[in-house]
């Protein structure tokens, strides 16, 4: 026979103390579970941003030769005229400290002339042109010196870089303004975007906000008009699935990868973009 529990067996509540130390307990668990998820994480997030290719300054050795050389001085960094280099965080785990470039955020406009980065690196992480004995991938070589467009009436008009960093690609073409017959007018990326270009028709040597310089054009052609190397994009007649002529953007051979048709597109996301590392495919 089963004895009822009477009033006086039932367990008392818990004291004030334990109560304290039973949150003690508790907390102690939810900081030491963040402490491990976050160790965890910092492990993690640099292996997944390893898989991103990032741009990187012209002249780059190709990626392992590159991380190898590179001794993340932040020379080169100082001496960009439009600060498009950046220095890679915590998160890029065995790439940090290493320069890379946000096209979007802030191309490489070649306003230097002389593509300072390479010549401030110390280390032959970025060069004008490879030694013999690490070759070059194919595709990753330019078939000519390109002609920079603000160099262009000057003697020597052509840009010392035999390998491109990466090549423009449209990725979005049914937002594309040009393949629309859309013009455009107003401040690219809005009138607190930061980046910086040089504008011929402004000063040769000093570039500017682009935000100093709004648009006014019946069809969008930015891509093209913006670009500094000659003839690597072009605005050309194609034809619809439809059948209909339309204007696109077309990447052509001299592309360098400099990224400033990506940062130029007034379009958001831009509806086109540098694959960083990419080589020319014929």
């Amino acid at each position: 026979m089963s004895e009822s529990t009477s009033p006086d067996t039932v367990n008392p509540p818990p004291s004030r103390e334990r109560t304290r130390q039973s949150r003690r307990r508790w907390l102690r668990t939810v900081l030491l579970t963040g402490g491990v998820m976050g160790a965890a994480l910092s492990g993690f997030l640099p292996l997944v941003y390893a898989r991103t290719k990032r741009l990187r300054p012209p002249g780059a050795l190709d990626e392992k030769d590159f991380l190898a050389s590179c001794i993340k001085c932040g020379q080169c960094v100082q001496v960009c005229p439009v600060q498009a280099i950046k220095l890679a965080d915590l998160v890029d785990g065995v790439g940090v400290g290493v320069p890379y470039i946000d096209a979007r955020e802030q191309a490489c406009d070649f306003s230097c002339d002389a593509v300072q980065c390479i010549l401030a690196c110390p280390t032959g992480a970025l060069v004008y042109k490879k030694p013999a004995f690490l070759g070059a991938r194919k595709g990753a070589k330019l078939a000519a010196a390109p002609i920079l467009k603000a160099k262009e009436k000057d003697a020597e008009p052509t840009l010392n870089l035999s390998e491109r960093i990466g090549v423009a690609r449209l990725t979005r073409p049914e937002a594309c303004l040009a393949i629309q017959g859309k013009g455009f007018k107003g401040q690219v990326q809005g009138a607190a975007f930061k980046g910086r270009l040089r504008y011929m028709a402004v000063d040769r040597w000093k570039p500017i906000h682009i935000s100093e310089h709004p648009y006014d054009v019946a069809e969008c052609d930015l891509c093209a008009r913006e670009c500094p190397v000659k003839g690597a994009i072009s605005i050309e007649t194609v034809f619809a699935p439809d059948g209909t002529q339309r204007k696109s953007p077309v990447v052509h051979e001299p592309c360098v990868g400099c990224g400033v048709c990506a940062m130029i597109c007034p379009v958001e996301p831009s509806c086109i973009v540098i694959d960083a590392r990419e080589v020319w495919n014929t």
